[in-house]
């Protein structure tokens, strides 16, 4: 959600920032939000005034029935309760004006940064750079799914029966392999400063609509029936909610923080859930890691978040490559975004497995979280990135560490985790 103010001031700004996100449906909005800003003030305005006369002629009542005036007390009285009748009736005006205003505030998208390239969708992304090599092996890589069952290591029939299309059991060794990934990145976050965290796995709804955007809310969240819950689509969510409301203490700026959850999402529209593989599921796990810091440092920590990712990929013997997020295809609450790819050598291709992005104070506005300066309170900058999310992960690491006689090679960092174990067979 961007500041009133700019409305206030620079329109065209606005309108020309929807342009480039090929949102032309929404130029109308904002004319209409600056009109009703303007009745909102006058409205508060004219009530604020009516206040103040009516406080002034409220003390002068005292005054004339102590002087024996009681006429001209009594028609004192009479345009007192006229106008705070009328008061009243402003004051109901400014609510509804103040919920229209903030409806279709919610609705205009944040100001992308002046980097972000310009496009319609996903497939006009623009890779930015590669890291490791994306090899192809002269041997066959077969269907991760497949490759995965060979080691008696998943049971998605088992999952159709108890929970319907989209779940999984993972077993054995690659069950251990799951898990070790999740740990190893949690360890990595904890060395690179990040205070661990588990947070909560369901959320409200204002929390829901303060880090996210509604249609996002409708493609994603499962709502827990006859109550105000929802389940994580990401720990980003709670976790930025955390701080719903506060004043954040400047000496405690910045907070990083990484955490741990399952994820639940829907899947559901024109991707389609797979049928034997683990790629779109309703249920994953997640390393995740936010940070909440000052206006002009968001952009240094964005730099440092999506590297981290990078370098835990790479440790698992896994190319990625970074993918700049244009215009058309960033969520109306990000500055800036972009997506770590890993090399998939069976497909010869990269595939999306963690995403970073800056707010700027798009959620902290919505939610309410402000630290203190030498000139006022002001809204902090979050940030939020995937560290790792499995199984994604998983079938990238699966693929890049297949070898020729149906064995998973286990790449070195990973070796505490899975009890010394280098290798699936």
């Amino acid at each position: 959600m961007i500041d009133i103010k700019l409305i206030r001031e620079n329109r065209d700004i606005v309108k020309e920032n929807i342009k480039k996100k090929f949102q032309d449906e929404k130029l109308p909005l904002v004319d209409e939000v600056y009109n009703l800003d303007v009745e909102y003030r006058n409205c508060k305005s004219k009530g604020d005034d009516l206040r103040s006369e009516k406080n002034k002629l409220s003390s002068s009542i005292g005054e004339l029935m102590r002087n024996k005036k009681l006429d001209e007390a009594n028609s004192v009285k009479e345009k007192v309760s006229s106008m705070q009748h009328e008061i009243e009736e402003l004051g109901q005006k400014e609510i509804e004006l103040e919920q229209k205003i903030k409806e279709i505030m919610m609705v205009i998208p944040n100001i992308i940064d002046e980097s972000v390239p310009i496009g319609k969708d996903d497939s006009e992304n623009v890779e930015v750079e590669r890291f490791g090599e994306a090899n192809v092996p002269s041997y066959e890589i077969p269907y991760h799914a497949d490759i995965i069952e060979a080691l008696n290591g998943m049971d998605k029939d088992a999952a159709g029966r108890t929970s319907g299309q989209g779940f999984y059991y993972l077993l054995g060794d690659i069950a251990r392999l799951h898990e070790a990934m999740i740990a190893y990145a949690r360890d990595y976050m904890i060395d690179k400063g990040f205070t661990y965290a588990i947070p909560p796995f369901m959320i409200h709804s204002d929390v829901v609509t303060g880090v996210m955007s509604f249609p996002e809310m409708e493609a994603m969240m499962y709502k827990i029936e006859g109550e105000d819950l929802y389940l994580i689509g990401t720990s980003e969510h709670s976790m930025i909610g955390r701080f719903k409301d506060q004043i954040v203490s400047k000496s405690d700026l910045p907070i990083r923080m990484t955490s741990y959850s399952p994820c639940f999402r829907k899947e559901g529209g024109s991707h389609g859930l797979e049928e034997r593989g683990l790629y779109r599921v309703h249920q994953f796990e997640k390393q995740e890691m936010i940070v909440l810091c000052e206006p002009e440092e968001s952009m240094k920590y964005y730099e440092d978040m999506w590297k981290y990712t990078v370098e835990v990929f790479r440790n698992l013997d896994i190319p990625v490559r970074q993918l700049e997020c244009c215009s058309g295809d960033l969520a109306d609450l990000k500055v800036k975004s972009c997506d770590i790819e890993a090399w998939s050598p069976r497909q010869q291709k990269y595939f999306e497995v963690g995403s970073c992005s800056n707010l700027g104070d798009a959620q902290s506005r919505r939610l309410g979280i402000r630290t203190k300066g030498e000139n006022g309170t002001y809204y902090v900058h979050t940030l939020n990135n995937t560290v790792l999310a499995s199984p994604r992960g998983l079938i990238a690491l699966i693929e890049n560490n297949y070898q020729e006689d149906g064995s998973i090679k286990i790449p070195k960092v990973l070796w505490p985790y899975m009890g010394g174990k280098k290798i699936i067979k």
